[in-house]
């Protein structure tokens, strides 16, 4: 385990020593100590590393990883996982807006409560939140699946495309063009996969889904005039 305590050797040094490691690396489990809700930590990352961070973070933790996996012992502030393109994001805590916005892969697992946006503009990322999510989250979601283990706020899926929504509890209101869809044999599958993976009990039968009616993003003469 290699230790770096953020506080005495600086943000710089800190991304620059974790960007620098590959897959034929020895160094492969990091300690971040005395994160005391820095920015940026553990951005850009590409290689199969584990790091975890002791503390919560600010802005943009584990933005753009690949292949990494994060931990963070705390919670994490707007922006977290954004951009990631795989790999894995794990927060203890809670997570602030736009988690896991404009992702194109990977897992991020919120055990706490996510605020609004989550998921914003999502291509192909798993997010999977064990408490409940603010309003417009999974706006113009592209593809990708979103577990929610509590509730759902304001405006759901607004102008979704192909992103899957499951939602265990309450939706205060769906976005345009979201609705409830039926939940099929092979949906069951594909959350019981993702519940295991978020490290999350729940059950896959106790969920509804939601998608895109697919009217928005198809052509309409009428919308013309």
């Amino acid at each position: 385990m290699q230790t770096f305590d953020l506080e005495a050797q600086g943000l710089r040094d800190l991304n620059t020593t974790l960007q620098a490691q590959s897959k034929e690396t020895n160094q492969t489990k990091w300690e971040i100590v005395n994160a005391k809700g820095s920015h940026a930590i553990a951005v850009g990352l590409d290689a199969p590393i584990e790091v975890n961070v002791m503390g919560s973070t600010g802005y943009y933790c584990a933005g753009m990883n690949k292949q990494a996996t994060v931990r963070v012992h705390g919670s994490a502030g707007p922006g977290v996982a954004e951009n990631m393109m795989s790999g894995t994001v794990i927060i203890e805590g809670d997570a602030s807006q736009y988690a896991g916005a404009t992702a194109h892969g990977g897992t991020l697992v919120i055990k706490g409560n996510a605020s609004s946006r989550c998921g914003i503009s999502m291509k192909g990322i798993d997010i999977i939140v064990h408490g409940n999510i603010g309003h417009m989250s999974a706006f113009m979601a592209q593809s990708g699946n979103m577990v929610v283990c509590g509730d759902a706020g304001d405006a759901l899926g607004d102008s979704l495309y192909e992103a899957r929504l499951f939602v265990r509890g309450s939706v205060k209101s769906l976005g345009a063009d979201c609705i409830e869809k039926e939940m099929r044999p092979e949906h069951i599958e594909i959350l019981k996969d993702l519940l295991e993976r978020g490290e999350c009990d729940a059950k896959p039968e106790e969920f509804k889904r939601y998608g895109s009616a697919r009217k928005l993003y198809n052509f309409n003469i009428d919308n013309a005039y």
